[in-house]
C-alpha cells in the first residue's frame, strides 16, 4: 500500500483545542432537551461525545522489557459521522480500492442540483439520494456511451456529499471517472483527451431529465413526504408547477481539472470518501455560547473566513447530514462496478498499456482484482505504514509494548482523556 499524502498530513496534525464532542458535551444535553431528534441522531450524538474517552473502556500497552513505559488507549465510537474515526477506515477502505484504480488520467465531475429541490430532499433523504446518484450514473454512463467522439464504457466512483462550507444543506455527487472506456466490442480501450471527457452542458440536461423523471414518479407512487414548510406540494397543482419551473432552470454540472494520473486519484479519493460534515480542525474558537469555524471563501481563492454561529445552530446543522442508517454514500458504476472487477475491468487493465502507453508514474497494476476477499489489514500495520511509527515498539527502549485489559478503569485528568489517535476498535 503506497503512502497516503492526504492522509498522512491529516494524522501529523497536532489535536485541535476544539472538537465537536466538546460542543456536544456542552450543549448536546440541553439541545436534546430543547429539540425532538430521531433515535439515529441520539445515537450519533451520544457516540461522538464518548469517542476515546474512559466510558468506552480500553486497554493498557506495557514495555515487557521493564522500563516502565504504559501507554491508555480507549476505545474509538466507530460511528461514521464522527470527526475522529475516519482516518484510518479510509486507510482501510484504499487497500480494497487500489486495484480498481487504473493506469489512465481520470476527471473530477460534480453533479448538484437546484436549490428548490433542497427541503425535498432533506424530508425524503433515503428516497431521493438513491435516485441522485442513479440520476448521475446512468447519465452519465449513457452519455459516454452515446456521445460520437467517445462511445464508450467509462468506469468511476460516485460519493455523496450533502454539506457546503457553512454546513448547510447542499446535496451533491463528487465523480471520479476513467478518461476514456471500453468500446462496445471489448476489444479497445478509448482514450479520451487530457483536459476534456464529454461536454457538460449536454450532460447537465440528460441528469436533469432523469432526476426530474425519477422525482416524478417517486411523487406519484406516494414515496415523498412534504411536512412544515412544503405541505402545498402535496397538491399535484402546486407540485406540477414546481416541476416545470426546475425544467427550465439549468441545472449544474461541472468538470474539475483532470488528475495527473493514479496515485492523484488515489489520495482523492482517500480524503474524499470518508470525509463529514465538518473536521475539527476547522473549529477554532469555543466561548459566549459562540462557535467559529473556518471556511473557504469562494471571493478570495486559496483563504480563509471565519463563520460564527450558536452552539445549538452548529449541532442543527450538523446533524443536518447524518446518512440514513445502512446507506452506502460511495458506489462504483461502469467497469469499477462490483459485476465487472473480474471482467471488463481486467480488459480494460491490460488494454490500456498499449492504447497510451504507461508513463513512468503509473504504479504498477495489482495482479488480482478481488483483493476485497483478502484478509483486512490490521489498524496498526495500516498506521505504521502511513506514518512510519510502529505502535507496538516501546518509545523509550524500542522493546515490544504487550496489551493489557484494563483491570481498573484509570480516571480522566479532566471531563473527558483521550488515548492516542487510533485506539482498539478503530
Amino acid at each position: 500500500m503506497q503512502v497516503n499524502d492526504a492522509l498522512s498530513t491529516a494524522i501529523a496534525l497536532p489535536r485541535p483545542a476544539i472538537e465537536v464532542a466538546d460542543i456536544f458535551r456542552m450543549y448536546g444535553e440541553e439541545y436534546r432537551h430543547s429539540h425532538p431528534l430521531s433515535p439515529l441522531q441520539r445515537r450519533v450524538m451520544c457516540d461522538i461525545e464518548t469517542c476515546r474517552t474512559a466510558s468506552r473502556g480500553g486497554h493498557v500497552d506495557v514495555c515487557e522489557h521493564g522500563c516502565g513505559y504504559q501507554r491508555i488507549s480507549y476505545n474509538s465510537c466507530r460511528n461514521r459521522h464522527c470527526p475522529k474515526c475516519q482516518g484510518i477506515q479510509s486507510a482501510r477502505w484504499l487497500t480494497k480500492i487500489r486495484a480498481k484504480i487504473l493506469p489512465t488520467h481520470y476527471f473530477h465531475m460534480v453533479f448538484t442540483v437546484p436549490q428548490e429541490l433542497h427541503p425535498i430532499i432533506l424530508q425524503n433523504r433515503r428516497v431521493l439520494y438513491n435516485r441522485l446518484f442513479t440520476a448521475a450514473a446512468q447519465s452519465l454512463l449513457q452519455f459516454a456511451k452515446d456521445w460520437k467522439p467517445l462511445r464508450a464504457e467509462v468506469g468511476f466512483t460516485a460519493i455523496l456529499h450533502t454539506w457546503n462550507q457553512e454546513m448547510l444543506f447542499h446535496p451533491h455527487i463528487h465523480i471520479v471517472v476513467t478518461g476514456g472506456g471500453l468500446d462496445p466490442s471489448h476489444t479497445r480501450w478509448i482514450p479520451s483527451r487530457d483536459n476534456f471527457l464529454v461536454p457538460v452542458r449536454a450532460l447537465s440536461k440528460k441528469f436533469a431529465g432523469k432526476f426530474l423523471d425519477f422525482l416524478k414518479k417517486a411523487y406519484t407512487g406516494n414515496q415523498l413526504r412534504f411536512l412544515d414548510n412544503i405541505q402545498d406540494l402535496q397538491q399535484p397543482e402546486n407540485f406540477r408547477r414546481l416541476i416545470d419551473k426546475l425544467y427550465e432552470k439549468k441545472w449544474v454540472v461541472y468538470s474539475k481539472q483532470p488528475f495527473g494520473g493514479p496515485d492523484h486519484v488515489f489520495q482523492y479519493l482517500g480524503f474524499y470518501t470518508h470525509k463529514v460534515a465538518i473536521s475539527n480542525h476547522r473549529l477554532v474558537q469555543l466561548d459566549d455560547n459562540r462557535v467559529t469555524l473556518l471556511a473557504r471563501d469562494n471571493q478570495n481563492p486559496g483563504r480563509k473566513r471565519s463563520v460564527t454561529v450558536s452552539p445549538h445552530e452548529f449541532i442543527r446543522r450538523f446533524l443536518l447530514h447524518i446518512l440514513p442508517k445502512g446507506f452506502m454514500k460511495t458506489r462504483h458504476y461502469g467497469l469499477m462496478a462490483p459485476g465487472n472487477a473480474t471482467t471488463k475491468l481486467e480488459i480494460a487493465k491490460n488494454l490500456i498499456p498499449s492504447a497510451q502507453g504507461t508513463p513512468s508514474e503509473f504504479p504498477p497494476a495489482p495482479q488480482d482484482c478481488s483483493v476485497e476477499t483478502s484478509k483486512p489489514q490490521a489498524w496498526v500495520e495500516i498506521f505504521r505504514e502511513i506514518t512510519g511509527i510502529d505502535l507496538r515498539r516501546c518509545p523509550n527502549c524500542s522493546g515490544v509494548l504487550v496489551r493489557r485489559p484494563f483491570t481498573t478503569l484509570p480516571q480522566p485528568r479532566g471531563p473527558f482523556q483521550y488515548g492516542p489517535l487510533f485506539s482498539d476498535s478503530s
